[in-house]
């Protein structure tokens, strides 16, 4: 039995093309798009209706809906006040879907629209990415790059709690999404809670645009490539990016924190970039038993009929490479860094990212809404789910060098998550913590010190500690501990051996 609707396939969000153009599956956000606001860019694929999964139960639950139907006809006829009839089936189709996991939802007219509209280009807002709680709080996921809310401050991880002054608790995130938008040069004022304290900001809104790669090249002749969203032309864009490189690496750092992904051609072309041609980069199982396998072929990294990886300089596949990630990195960018790590092509190092291993599709319904269901998990060359697992660094890193400074929350914490084929989240890869020399030092002197100290002492010396004031930096430039030990890790394992 056949659907009634036509189906849009994706995977997640992240684009910039028209919708309903040239096929192509992509990867999603950290959070699904109803519940998430200002970068809730779904590329949706047309496909012809969804047929019935060979060997599932076509059989209609007649009891079950003899049920529903009592209880529908009792609200519309005996509730205290008249109820829209479409407002009902909109709560109970609401109802079905947010109980199966955070990604799969109910598009209503407004949210079908502003799916398909972010699809279209760009639009008026702050740049950041949003998710909201089970306890109806807006969380920060991330800010965007040189986005209006990255300039001003925001942080991942804080809570929006008024904009322009009016309190947030009782609004739909449709609400927030439709007070967070608007023109170009247009202020909001947007106070958010950072820990227990409550942060005033007021800012422009702009024309959000991602730039999707940027490189620069490090002392000791190492290349630095930093992709923040995985996009219509980021393969294009990586390639250039390595070309203009006025002499050639030693050695690559590829920074993918805070990615929430893009699409998933994007992830195996930039991997492409780096593993050899026709190796596997990512694939899917599904109920249905309906895998897909994406390998380095143009085909499957290609949105047009040429090959953006025709003009890749042969080193980049050739030297040595370390991948940064974070809990912010998310989906296509768990793609790229699993088949890197899985083929021992690159070191991963930072933090374990934030698992979003899922693939959604958007079933238009016909009448200007839609359904985003959840219908596979995605897997790595060596069979290791992403989904609620995340990529667990070779190498664990800290954000700064006085701890981790972004503090948002995995897939994992989110209410109903699809769980991890197996359940067994970190396993597989050995960890390795850094810490500085004079952080090693520092504590084997309180050690010391500690060892025959009076109470009074002791208390004294707590009480004068102050913990070390951790503040924003930006990705790539000379306060970025985490390129900094990659750099040194580089230099350490590869680069100065024979110094």
């Amino acid at each position: 039995m056949a659907l009634a609707c036509s189906v849009f396939l994706l995977s997640g969000t992240a684009s910039a093309q028209p919708p309903l153009s040239q096929a192509v599956p992509e990867v999603d956000l950290p959070v699904p798009t109803h519940k998430q606001a200002e970068l809730s860019q779904d590329m949706i694929e047309q496909a012809p209706p969804i047929e019935a999964v060979p060997g599932i139960d076509e059989r209609l639950p007649y009891e079950e809906l003899r049920r529903f139907a009592a209880v529908f006809a009792a609200v519309k006829n005996r509730y205290v006040e008249p109820v829209d009839t479409a407002q009902l089936v909109d709560a109970a189709i609401h109802g079905m879907l947010d109980d199966l996991d955070p990604h799969s939802s109910y598009l209503n007219e407004e949210a079908f629209s502003s799916l398909q509209e972010a699809t279209e280009g760009a639009f008026g807002g702050l740049g950041i990415e949003i998710n909201q709680t089970a306890d109806k709080e807006i969380e920060i996921i991330s800010p965007i790059e040189d986005s209006p809310a990255a300039r001003a401050g925001i942080m991942p991880g804080d809570v929006i709690v008024k904009v322009n002054g009016e309190e947030l608790s009782s609004l739909p995130l449709s609400e927030v999404v439709k007070q967070l938008r608007g023109d170009p040069g247009s202020t909001i004022e947007l106070t958010v809670r950072r820990g227990e304290e409550e942060i005033d900001f007021s800012m422009e809104r702009d024309l959000i645009k991602v730039q999707s790669v940027r490189s620069k090249m490090l002392d000791n002749d190492i290349g630095y490539v930093r992709i923040s969203q995985f996009q219509e032309r980021t393969v294009e864009e990586l390639v250039k990016s390595l070309n203009e490189f006025a002499t050639t690496p030693k050695a690559l750092v590829l920074d993918l924190r805070n990615d929430p992904g893009g699409l998933l051609n994007a992830a195996v072309g930039v991997t492409g970039a780096f593993i050899e041609p026709d190796q596997l980069v990512v694939y899917t199982k599904s109920r249905g038993e309906v895998n897909l396998r994406y390998r380095v072929v143009p085909s499957d990294y290609s949105l047009s009929h040429s090959d953006p990886l025709k003009d890749l300089p042969s080193w980049s596949r050739e030297i040595p490479m370390v991948v940064l990630i974070n809990v912010g990195s998310a989906s296509a960018s768990e793609i790229v860094a699993g088949a890197l790590q899985d083929y021992e092509r690159a070191t991963i190092m930072g933090n374990r990212s934030f698992g979003k291993g899922s693939v959604q599709v958007v079933l238009d319904l016909g009448d200007d809404t839609g359904v985003k269901l959840t219908i596979a998990r995605y897997y790595t060359p060596k069979d290791r789910s992403i989904q609620a697992t995340g990529i667990e660094p070779d190498i664990v890193v800290t954000d700064t060098e006085h701890g981790d400074f972004f503090s948002s929350r995995r897939e994992a914490d989110l209410s109903d998550h699809l769980i991890s084929d197996g359940e067994e989240l970190f396993e597989g890869h050995p960890e390795v913590e850094i810490t500085t020399e004079e952080g090693a030092a520092e504590e084997a002197a309180t050690d010391e010190e500690l060892e025959g100290a009076t109470e009074d002492e002791v208390a004294e010396s707590a009480d004068s500690t102050e913990e070390p004031k951790v503040e924003m930096y930006t990705f790539g430039e000379e306060d970025d501990y985490q390129l900094q030990q990659a750099v040194e890790f580089l230099n350490g394992e590869y680069l100065n051996k024979d110094e």
